[in-house]
């Protein structure tokens, strides 16, 4: 069976970006993340070592993004999808069957009016 965790709208400030002032003074990014794997067993026994911990999964994605400036979203989207599908420890590992991640980068440097700027990236085990 199939389950469906999803964090939407994690807020980081961080120093992403090609010019040198958005690496000087940072900006706001914001991640959502769907993590696809079956916790049946999690459900069935109400117990947490078998499904992915959503505070931890939050908390790994704001140290992930906060390391390490890169010039690209592209470059920190899949970061984050490759540290997504590698979760887990003990009985968790290899939990996560699929994920996608989308970063958000709503005060990129455009001269036009706009909302957001968004990089999707998805991945899925065999």
């Amino acid at each position: 069976m199939r389950h469906k965790i999803k964090l939407t709208g994690l807020r980081v400030f961080a120093y992403h970006g090609v010019f040198d002032f958005e690496r000087q003074n940072g900006q706001d990014f914001y991640i959502d993340c769907t993590v696809s794997l079956d916790a049946t067993k999690a459900a069935l026994n109400d117990d947490l070592a078998h499904t992915v911990n959503y505070a931890d999964l939050a908390k790994a994605l704001v140290e992930n993004a906060k390391s390490e400036p890169v010039d690209l979203l592209e470059t920190l989207a899949q970061r984050l999808l490759d540290m997504v599908m590698n979760l887990g420890g003990g009985d968790a590992t290899g939990l996560v069957r699929s994920a996608k991640i989308t970063v958000h980068k709503p005060n990129a440097p455009i001269v036009y009016d706009f909302e957001d700027v968004s990089v999707t990236v998805k991945a899925k085990r065999d």
